[in-house]
């Protein structure tokens, strides 16, 4: 099953690198740039953040643009962009304001609904990427596969540390089964990325007894 209207070789493999990196990088905002410090009663890691739904929805955009997604593949897209920005910005704003005045309204709105909403998202946008372009021929290589690697991991860390783990672990097994389907092709990234990050969770768990999130841990 696919969503394409025709064929395009890699047409799309620049703008996949784009997703996974950026992916990696922003979905790790509040982290890697926590050094950064503050701006009055915000941090400079929350502004970065603001970037976030442009860069990801925006290179998952140009994929399926060059890899000349049909009307059914677009539909889903836009579904499943606005997901991603709700979500994104109703954590951003609940978790900016939970560093000034932590308390159950933000909990809520930042932990669970947020996080839902916005992994939720993503999962349907990498649904309508993998039905467009994984059974494709990509070009792939040592710099593919750490991306592909990068993306498994960061969908390991958020589903940890924002603890969604039941829809994760669903979600990786769903691309991971998909991604064995179509490792001829561009699902070899797909199996790549959530294959690792099956890994990671049962790595994790059975070492934890359980999924803790990684700052009750001390790790962050």
């Amino acid at each position: 099953m696919t969503f394409a209207r025709a064929r395009r070789p890699d047409a799309f493999g620049g703008w996949l690198l784009l997703l996974g990196v950026g992916y990696a990088v922003f979905h790790h905002a509040g982290t890697l740039f926590a050094g950064l410090g503050e701006v009055g009663d915000t941090r400079w890691a929350d502004w970065i953040d603001l970037a976030t739904p442009f860069v990801v929805t925006g290179a998952a955009a140009g994929a399926l643009r060059a890899g000349r997604a049909g009307g059914a593949a677009w539909t889903a897209f836009w579904f499943g962009a606005v997901l991603y920005t709700l979500g994104q910005g109703i954590h951003l704003a609940a978790n900016s304001v939970a560093n000034v005045a932590p308390g159950e309204p933000a909990h809520l709105w930042d932990e669970v609904v947020g996080h839902y909403l916005w992994y939720g998202g993503f999962a349907v946008i990498m649904a309508t990427l993998a039905a467009t372009l994984s059974d494709r021929r990509v070009r792939t290589g040592p710099v593919a596969y750490l991306v592909a690697g990068l993306v498994g991991f960061t969908h390991f860390t958020n589903s940890i540390e924002g603890q969604t783990v039941a829809m994760g672990i669903a979600t990786a097994a769903v691309f991971t089964l998909w991604g064995m389907a179509t490792r001829h092709g561009a699902g070899r990234l797909l199996l790549t990325a959530y294959g690792l990050s099956l890994v990671l969770f049962t790595v994790f768990g059975v070492w934890q007894g359980g999924f803790p999130e990684f700052s009750e841990l001390g790790w962050i």
